[in-house]
């Protein structure tokens, strides 16, 4: 993304938006929280304050630029909007985040609402999972 994708979205090119993005794209981890974003320019020198960083990303939110998610903790944390859908599991031991796509989920979702009489507008899978103990199997 780029300034040209601010424009895109409606949202007027500002170096806190330029900067926030940058962030978001660059950060090995998907899923960050305002307080890890703003972390993250303070310690690249950016003089951005939290209630901008959080400004901001709900401005990316509206504007489809960034999803919201609410993991086990309770705290909001955002990735960039995905090119494809996919769905979540989080370590409750480490609270590590893992992406996924499962096909036949997906059609079984679909299914289930369809025999309720409805059809899937959007929906969001969160699984919460524990690593496998060593002695188990």
């Amino acid at each position: 993304m780029e300034s040209q994708d601010l424009r895109n979205a409606g949202l007027k090119v500002t170096l806190p938006r330029l900067k926030i993005l940058q962030i978001l794209e660059g950060s090995q981890t998907r899923h960050l929280s305002a307080e890890d974003v703003y972390k993250m320019l303070l310690d690249s020198g950016e003089d951005i304050g939290l209630a901008t960083v959080y400004r901001v990303l709900t401005q990316f939110e509206s504007a489809g630029l960034v999803e919201r998610h609410h993991f086990s903790d309770g705290r909001a944390v955002f990735e960039l909007a995905p090119d494809k859908h996919h769905d979540h599991m989080v370590c409750v031991k480490t609270g590590k985040v893992i992406e996924f796509y499962n096909a036949e989920i997906e059609r079984l979702q679909a299914k289930i609402a369809e025999e309720h009489g409805y059809e899937i507008e959007d929906h969001s899978l969160v699984l919460y999972v524990r690593p496998l103990s060593a002695g188990k199997g």
